[in-house]
């Protein structure tokens, strides 16, 4: 028994724990032969005992020997559990790695299918260009068929006196919504020195203006260089339909902020005006002012001042002192020299402008108002603080009483209202400050860009002075009242605003005066 005991040899606990799963079942296998041949053994020694005929001796030594026949029998039990459980343990990793490779595939099979899907959207996506591409095709085909029939027909058959159209044209076009009146077709190419622009020039202009309010440049400047190029081809480089396309595809760039293309076009028709017009012409006034406004735009005011002086200069000469053009000529002027500091010239002008406006278009035409606007603006920057106040009062009242009547004590425009706020900060405010029949609730209902305007600038001067209640009364009239006009206001700032070199003048800046005629729906051609 010693002889067997001695020759099983156990790993130490260290070694144990570094043991791998085939090396523990190999030892495990090992233990249980040791154990099986030390049962044979015990079981010998066992039955020899019992033969023997000393029973107190042989009952105590079978005893043990009993007692390590259980001890072996639950050695070998143990180690057939770990034998079955390693059994187990492999049936289960080998289970893991089949899951594994499904899981692999399976991936591999997403992938596909995310790649399939991609591709599909792609191919999707690109037939979906080539529809909307084909759709804008036709339409430009369409058009083009229709300029052929202005060419054909003389006229486009659609076209009716005094209709929407008239909002889109400006300066050189009989219909133009600031100049007043219809002047009959014959009146305006006599005093355009007998150049009328084409009615189908006039329908392409509308229709770049249409695409280019939409943001749409990647169709309205192909549409222009079409036109330009079949223009070219029928009538000659030197042609004054050319002049015009030159001047729509000009002003399409300018928004686009392509300064120097569009310079570059308006130079051009600048000179094919004076070559084929004369120098006197007033299509050439208005490229000059399209030119002066460019540099105005980029800071060059100094380049720009004479090219508006020059275009003031013809249209005063061909159409008169007190022409609505050329109020609108000395709007651009007054704006250039006050980005120069000049003031006292800048009163001039805007001084005649508003005398004119006033004199031919009457005291309630939006032009008035903007002129008084830009004045105040003037002031302003001067420091006049007094002038401004009176002439922001000025619009106020006059756009209340055109909308609501004479002022009196139960009719009063807002900036009265906002002054009486103010005096009676201390005591108790008015319950419902947009009640139905308040004057609040009328001010706001003025839907004029240049009142909402005028509202935030004199809340501003309000705020410089310390009347806070009078100014916020006029912010909150006016927050209110660019709500309920928000989509107006919208269209209407492509024409009415430039702050400074850099773009459009934004709602927030309240002491900006307005050009005249610089948007793309309000083009001098």
């Amino acid at each position: 028994m010693r002889s067997t005991m001695s020759t099983m040899v156990y790993p130490r606990e260290e070694a144990l724990e570094r043991l791998t799963q085939d090396e523990i079942v190999l030892n495990t296998k090992a233990v249980m032969q040791g154990l099986e041949t030390l049962r044979g053994e015990h079981a010998q020694l066992l039955n020899s005992l019992l033969d023997c005929a000393q029973p107190p001796a042989a009952q105590e030594k079978s005893g043990l020997l009993r007692k390590s026949l259980e001890a072996i029998e639950l050695g070998l039990g143990e180690a057939q559990v770990i034998i079955a459980l390693s059994g187990h343990l492999s049936a289960v990793e080998s289970e893991k790695q089949k899951l594994r490779a499904q899981v692999r595939r399976l991936c591999q099979e997403n992938q596909w299918l995310r790649d399939e899907l991609a591709n599909t959207q792609h191919k999707l996506q690109k037939s979906e260009q080539n529809v909307a591409q084909l759709e804008e095709e036709k339409k430009h085909l369409e058009f083009m068929n229709q300029i052929r029939k202005f060419d054909d027909d003389g006229s486009p058959s659609e076209e009716k006196p005094g209709e929407k159209e008239k909002d889109n044209l400006d300066d050189l076009f009989p219909n133009d919504d600031d100049q007043g009146p219809a002047q009959p077709s014959g009146e305006v190419a006599a005093q355009q020195g007998g150049y009328e622009i084409p009615a189908r020039l006039r329908t392409l202009h509308n229709l770049v203006i249409q695409y280019a309010s939409q943001g749409r440049y990647e169709v309205a400047v192909p549409l222009c260089k079409q036109a330009l190029e079949d223009l070219e081809k029928t009538s000659g480089h030197d042609h004054p339909d050319v002049a015009t396309m030159l001047n729509i595809l000009a002003l399409v760039y300018r928004d686009q902020n392509k300064y120097k293309e569009a310079a570059h076009l308006l130079n051009d028709a600048l000179a094919i005006r004076e070559k084929t017009l004369g120098k006197d012409h007033p299509a050439v006034a208005a490229t000059l002012n399209n030119l002066a406004v460019l540099y105005g735009k980029r800071g060059k005011y100094k380049e720009a001042e004479p090219l508006c002086k020059r275009a003031l200069e013809i249209r005063e000469k061909v159409l008169g002192k007190y022409h609505p053009d050329v109020a609108k000529q000395l709007n651009n002027l007054a704006l250039l020299c006050q980005n120069q500091g000049k003031y006292e010239e800048v009163e001039y002008y805007y001084r005649r402008a508003l005398e004119i406006y006033e004199s031919k278009l009457g005291a309630d035409d939006p032009n008035v108002a903007k002129t008084k606007n830009n004045l105040a603006t003037c002031y302003l920057k001067q420091g006049k603080f007094k002038d401004a106040e009176a002439l922001y009062k000025e619009i106020l009242t006059r756009a209340h009483e055109k909308q609501f009547g004479s002022v009196n004590n139960d009719n009063k425009p807002i900036w009265m209202h906002a002054e009486e706020r103010e005096e009676s900060k201390g005591k108790k405010k008015d319950s419902g400050p947009y009640g139905e029949y308040g004057s609040w609730y009328k001010a706001c209902k003025v839907d004029s860009p240049t009142v909402t305007n005028t509202l935030k600038s004199l809340g501003a001067l309000y705020r410089r002075q310390g009347k806070l209640e009078a100014a916020e009364t006029l912010e909150e009239c006016a927050t209110k009242n660019r709500k309920q006009v928000m989509h107006q206001n919208d269209r209407r700032q492509n024409r009415d605003g430039m702050n400074g070199p850099g773009g459009p003048r934004g709602d927030s800046e309240a002491d900006e005066a307005e050009w005249n005629g610089v948007g793309t729906s309000t083009v001098c051609l």
